[in-house]
């Protein structure tokens, strides 16, 4: 029993964990050779630790190198001149869910080379951020934290029975729906394919995106970023949507229209914005959706470094698992190089 009864000194931390979602997915290539293991562009011990811990061997980048760790999101021109020093390797672990900034690396070397990234490893964190934006906006929050005076005039509405369009069926979007079934909302997700989502009452796809969006009050935007998901939701589909919705954004800021959202808040076609990713990012000081006061923005902030230190690492373990045992099998986020994601 863990319950305020219980003493402080016997409760153990919970901590977050992985939502994996393509788990026995098969993989796009060839299976990787085992061997040694570099982690780029410099080590650190957690996940120096993390490898060997799975029984691999971590060595200096060479032509030996069988495996790269990489920990640097914003230089993928390093990754790539990393593959080249190494041409043996046959895996690549990924710092981050989203992989666009590695996207022609993968395009260029997914026929050798088995990319996975950290996709589900940080949803409970993120989705957690998701739900915070959802109430804050519903709440109106982002405008009673610039008030500079008492209000008067009641606004707010509760999350309770309320209509949610989630975009995306990844970690992040499976595990906002288990933070929202307490709140008995009608969920709709929007995906790829329209195979049943557990948490959600319908499943959609792409495709018919438009359909859903009149009736949301809530559209959460949790899909991966594609060349085919750019600007996902622009003017056409803020036009759609209920002048009290609320759009939140966790995943990409190029999934919208940004001069499109800010027409919108601008107009009153849409109630506000809970925003963690933007385009462009970092947004600039003078951007007029910093003006805006139907918009919450964060900055890209919805997992810290101190979050994701440890689940990156158990990720990091179960791949380098995987990847001495030599059979395919056991890889978690792993990349579709056609699909970019």
């Amino acid at each position: 029993m863990n319950d305020a009864s219980t003493p402080v000194s016997d409760r153990r931390a919970r901590g977050h964990r992985a939502v994996v979602t393509d788990v026995g997915r098969p993989l796009a290539g060839p299976v990787p050779t085992a061997g040694p293991v570099a982690i780029l562009p410099s080590e650190r011990d957690l996940h120096v630790a993390a490898v060997e811990s799975a029984g691999g061997t971590v060595a200096p980048a060479s032509p030996d190198t069988r495996g790269i760790v990489w920990l640097d999101a914003r230089d993928p021109d390093g990754l790539a001149a990393a593959l080249e020093a190494s041409p043996a390797a046959t895996w690549v672990q990924l710092p981050f869910a989203g992989v666009d900034a590695f996207a022609h690396i993968i395009a260029d070397h997914g026929e050798r080379v088995l990319f996975t990234s950290a996709k589900g490893a940080y949803a409970e964190p993120v989705a957690e951020h998701a739900l915070a934006l959802t109430l804050g906006t519903l709440r109106v929050l982002q405008k009673r934290a610039r008030a500079r005076s008492w209000a008067t005039e009641p606004e707010g509405v509760s999350l309770y029975g309320r209509d949610v369009v989630v975009i995306g069926a990844g970690g992040i979007a499976i595990e906002y729906l288990r933070l929202l079934a307490p709140f008995d909302v009608h969920v709709t997700v929007v995906r790829r394919s329209s195979d049943p989502v557990d948490g959600a009452d319908r499943t959609v796809t792409v495709d018919h995106l438009d359909e859903v969006l009149p009736s949301a009050d809530v559209v959460m935007v949790a899909a991966a970023m594609t060349s085919g998901t750019a600007k996902l939701l622009g003017a056409a589909q803020f036009r759609l949507m209920k002048p009290s919705a609320r759009l939140v954004n966790i995943a990409r800021g190029g999934l919208v229209d940004t001069d499109a959202l800010v027409e919108a808040l601008r107009t009153g076609e849409i109630a506000a914005a809970g925003l963690d990713v933007t385009d462009p990012e970092p947004l600039p000081d003078e951007h007029p959706l910093w003006d805006e006061p139907g918009a919450v923005i964060t900055p890209h902030q919805a997992d810290t470094p101190e979050m994701v230190a440890p689940l990156l690492a158990e990720r990091i373990r179960v791949n380098t698992a995987a990847f001495l045992d030599g059979s395919g099998e056991g890889f978690i986020g792993v990349v579709d190089p056609v699909a970019g994601y």
